[in-house]
């Protein structure tokens, strides 16, 4: 296998993290927007929200996109576009503006796992594709560590505008290098024939050349369905993190700016490792002689009920406890959704069904996302200020989740020909 696969699946890693520092930096922002702008815990919810309305909703056009034109054009595209719009949204003076700038956000970051997942398809031989979609997802809880210190660096040094013009920066020069570096492995000169034959002997499924199935007709699979519910709960825990924690640890635990840039981040770089174990436990299974089934499926089941732990966090009256707690989940809901990505690669019934039945798992995925931070937002009207609610109802998800990934999905192998209707 080419060695160059390592940088490829290296800069997914950096555009993962990069669109969740853009994603998380208004959760961290929230308290000076709060101050600034006069915004109640409800109105702040709608424009957290606002960003999963069109991330969610764009996945389904997204996955096809990148079948279509591949990922050298989609990813270039997208970490362009998103980037563009969260220096705008320094500049946003009102709540439709705020609405506004995080919708543009989710068109353009829905294109990100999707085309993540692909390049790990092309790039990467089935016994290893774990490991490279735990490198690409790790990106997620990276930027998410990196996010609480980097943006309240900046809050402090330029302000909470400043803060989102520089981050967006770091996007653009992303999308640039992605420009003039990727290929995919058949057309990178650098690479020997014998090992792109390789490569593309590893993409070849039943289906490949015999059948065809539309976009429409993925719907019609139980395990693209299980796939959609798992992740759907597994988000709804994992969002949490991305948009409510930093409130959660200031209102609740009474942490400070400069004590949410150091402790708060502890979940987060867990969840690094976490992310990384996910995908080196299930394709060392798969090399001791498990069967993809078994060794996918293991780590799925065994991450979201270990996940649940999120739901007793509230009822801690220690902050270390909770503050454990919180790490363990974050670091669970990690290892399951390296997987996540790994099964879709592995279910896809030919190569120009991988990004389109990631788009589908995100799409579901995410509407997790918009759940989450308005669900949240109300419950702390409601219970003037109680995250109980919240987190009891994710720990309960993360159980469905599991049940989903052990009953609903089948068997780990490319989906097979579908019944005449």
């Amino acid at each position: 296998m080419p060695k160059i696969r390592w940088l490829m699946i290296g800069m997914c890693f950096l555009a993962n993290a990069i669109s969740y520092i853009d994603r998380a930096n208004l959760a961290i922002a929230a308290p000076s927007i709060r101050a600034e702008l006069g915004l109640d815990a409800a109105a702040m919810g709608l424009v957290l929200s606002a960003f999963f309305w069109t991330y969610a909703a764009m996945q389904l056009p997204a996955g096809w996109f990148i079948d279509k034109v591949g990922v050298r054009i989609s990813l270039a595209f997208a970490v362009g576009w998103w980037s563009v719009f969260t220096m705008a949204t320094g500049l946003a003076r009102s709540i439709t503006q705020f609405v506004g700038m995080r919708l543009m956000l989710g068109v353009g970051e829905a294109a990100a796992l999707p085309s993540f997942t692909k390049v790990a398809f092309n790039w990467f031989p089935r016994t290893e594709r774990g490991l490279a979609c735990s490198i690409f997802n790790s990106g997620s809880t990276a930027g998410s560590a990196l996010s609480l210190p980097l943006v309240t660096l900046l809050i402090a040094a330029v302000g909470w505008r400043g803060a989102f013009i520089t981050t967006g920066v770091l996007g653009i020069v992303w999308a640039v290098a992605w420009w003039f570096i990727y290929r995919d492995p058949e057309r990178y000169r650098a690479v020997a024939p014998a090992q792109v034959d390789a490569l593309l002997a590893q993409r070849i499924g039943p289906l490949t050349v015999t059948t065809k199935i539309s976009w429409l007709d993925l719907f019609r699979y139980r395990s693209v369905w299980g796939l959609m519910i798992g992740l759907f709960c597994l988000n709804f825990a994992i969002y949490f993190f991305i948009t409510w924690f930093p409130s959660y640890l200031m209102q609740t635990r009474g942490f400070s700016l400069a004590s949410l840039g150091t402790l708060g981040s502890l979940p987060a770089v867990m969840a690094i490792v976490g992310n990384w174990m996910g995908g080196i436990v299930s394709d060392g299974l798969i090399r001791r002689g498990w069967s993809a089934t078994r060794a996918r499926k293991t780590c799925l089941v065994t991450g979201m009920l270990l996940a649940s732990s999120i739901g007793l966090s509230a009822f801690m009256e220690s902050t270390a406890a909770c503050l454990a707690l919180f790490t363990l989940a974050y670091a669970s809901l990690s290892f399951t959704g390296a997987n996540t990505w790994t099964v879709v690669s592995e279910i896809a019934p030919t190569p120009g069904h991988v990004a389109s039945i990631g788009g589908i798992q995100n799409f579901a995925g995410n509407l997790a996302g918009i759940m989450i931070t308005t669900f949240t937002g109300l419950m702390l009207v409601i219970t003037k200020g109680s995250f109980l609610v919240p987190l009891a109802v994710a720990g309960a998800l993360c159980l469905v989740g599991a049940a989903s990934y052990l009953f609903l999905v089948g068997k780990i192998e490319p989906l097979p020909p579908l019944p005449k209707r």
